[in-house]
C-alpha cells in the first residue's frame, strides 16, 4: 500500500540530505532511520532524550566556546 504525507520544506531538505545517494526514495531513508532507532538500547535512547531537553534548555557549548577553553 501507498500513501502520500505532508512535510514541512525544511525536513524535506533534511530528508534530502540523508539520502545516501540521489536516487534513494524517501521511504528507504526513512526505513534507515526507523531500523536505527529499533537498534538502541533503553539506555542509550535515555541519554539521547537527556541531551536533547539539554540542548532545548540551552545547556551546551559551542564548538567556538569549547575551542576558546581548551584555547585552540
Amino acid at each position: 500500500m501507498h500513501t502520500t504525507i505532508q512535510v514541512k520544506g525544511k525536513v524535506k531538505e533534511t530528508l534530502d540530505r540523508m539520502k545516501m545517494h540521489p536516487r534513494e526514495s524517501y521511504n528507504e531513508v526513512l526505513e534507515r532511520m526507523i531500523e536505527d532507532l529499533s537498534e538502541l538500547d533503553e539506555e542509550t535512547r535515555k541519554d539521547i532524550e537527556e541531551a536533547i531537553n539539554a540542548y532545548k534548555e540551552g545547556k551546551y557549548k559551542t564548538h567556538e566556546q569549547v575551542k576558546q577553553e581548551l584555547g585552540l
